[in-house]
């Protein structure tokens, strides 16, 4: 029952980076959102990527898997709208 409720989390944690792309392209502006923080989060999650890919803790591989894809998203809206300046 704790590895579901972990599983679960893993899942809907990175999630919580929605509110923050969809609030960067309603906005067309991340003038408040620090590109060292973007950059320092991604670089760590990359880092982080092959750990969680090897590992047989399926909450780990799939909270590894699923920030990865959706903070990269995070760091595409924040370049794109950093490049339009």
């Amino acid at each position: 029952m704790i590895e579901i409720i972990g599983l679960i989390a893993a899942i809907i944690l990175p999630f919580w980076n929605i509110p923050l792309i969809v609030r960067i392209q309603k906005r067309r502006s991340c003038e408040d959102i620090s590109l060292y923080w973007v950059f320092g989060v991604w670089a760590c999650l990359i880092l982080m990527v092959p750990s969680g890919l090897m590992s047989s803790d399926l909450v780990f591989k799939v909270f590894t898997i699923v920030n990865f894809i959706l903070f990269s998203v995070v760091v595409i809206q924040v370049v794109r709208f950093r490049l339009r300046k």
